[in-house]
């Protein structure tokens, strides 16, 4: 199967929105994605864009995403964050999921980061399998930790 990977464009929102739920739903939370195609528009392509993502298309449709952000480790320095690698139910195990990994690492690489980092949920072996077999450190001692928008007006509030 042929597939293209490329910068997202801005029309391409609506298709990676799509992913994005698609993802929600994999993960079993599909009520928690909270962004639009606005939001998507105005945070990636804005003046001060806040992410980048590459599109994975295929017969000119967009079957799998990879969005990244820049971050700082005080150990590292700069770094970069894959927030999602996804391909589309349909098209996994094409080869599409390594085309965007190599992508990211190609472009981290550019960019002279020192290190790429992403999470991957538990329970979701074919991921951690594929992440290990291309030389990713998956850290099991580690634990996510967030503050989401309700505990964060709560902290806030705690400090008045």
């Amino acid at each position: 199967m042929e597939f293209t990977i490329r910068d997202a464009q801005k029309n391409d929102m609506p298709s990676v929105l799509h992913l994005i739920n698609e993802l929600a739903i994999f993960e079993k939370e599909p009520e928690a994605v909270e962004i639009t195609v606005e939001n998507l528009l105005e945070d990636g392509f804005g003046d001060n864009p806040v992410f980048h993502c590459f599109v994975a298309e295929v017969n000119n449709n967009v079957e799998g995403i990879a969005l990244i952000y820049n971050r700082y480790s005080t150990w590292k320095g700069r770094i970069l964050h894959l927030e999602d690698l996804m391909v589309s139910k349909t098209m996994r195990g094409s080869g599409i999921g390594t085309a965007l990994l190599d992508e990211v690492v190609k472009y981290g690489h550019k960019l002279g980061v020192k290190r790429i980092n992403w999470e991957v949920i538990d329970w979701n072996e074919p991921a951690i399998a594929f992440y290990e077999k291309k030389g990713a450190n998956v850290m099991r001692d580690w634990d996510v930790v967030q503050l989401d928008e309700k505990s964060i007006k709560n902290y806030i509030s705690n400090l008045e």
